[in-house]
């Protein structure tokens, strides 16, 4: 059910989807929906906080598959580099809902903060283990990281550009391995 319900969230807008999109999406009773997640917010709150753990989940286990720090960071921005359209469209609505609501605000930065830590912990395993020296503090470095992957996000949900027209992925770890002080 949480599945139609960002479905419908990345097709109609945050503002725009209610039960009755989400009933007709998903086969469910709009009765049935009201009583499982109470009100519309909640109701989309728990299907972005689904969505996003989902990939924290994922992050999480491609990140145990690599003993090579370089090599693990190198499979976080792939995966953060792949995020399907649908997805970004769902999470750009959110965060808009979200830069006027306190409340969604508060469940945003959650759910930023856990997204972010896999490539944290990929970071500082490689300063731990004298992968990386880096020349800037490791919770800036992620953060850069991080934004820039987001900095995607409005050219290709706008339709302006594809991911792999920008040679976007190549810059990146580019400037990764700059900041991290690794020539990998």
């Amino acid at each position: 059910m949480l599945t139609q319900v960002v479905e419908v969230l990345s097709e109609r807008g945050y503002a725009a989807t209610r039960f009755a999109d989400v009933s007709q999406a998903s086969g469910v009773a709009v009765s049935t929906l009201q009583g499982y997640f109470g009100s519309r917010e909640d109701m989309l709150v728990e299907a972005l906080q689904g969505a996003t753990s989902g990939e924290v989940e994922a992050l999480a286990e491609l990140a145990a598959g690599f003993e090579d720090p370089w090599q693990q960071l190198v499979a976080l921005v792939d995966r953060g580099l792949s995020t399907p359209v649908a997805t970004w469209r769902m999470l750009m609505e959110f965060w808009t809902a979200a830069a006027h609501d306190a409340e969604l605000r508060a469940h945003a930065g959650a759910l930023a903060e856990q997204y972010r830590q896999p490539f944290l912990e990929s970071v500082q395993r490689g300063v731990d283990s004298g992968s990386f020296s880096p020349r800037f503090g490791v919770a800036a470095v992620v953060d850069v990281m991080v934004a820039t992957m987001d900095g995607l996000l409005y050219p290709l949900v706008l339709d302006h550009r594809a991911s792999a027209d920008l040679d976007y992925r190549d810059v990146v770890l580019a400037q990764l391995a700059f900041a991290l002080g690794t020539d990998a």
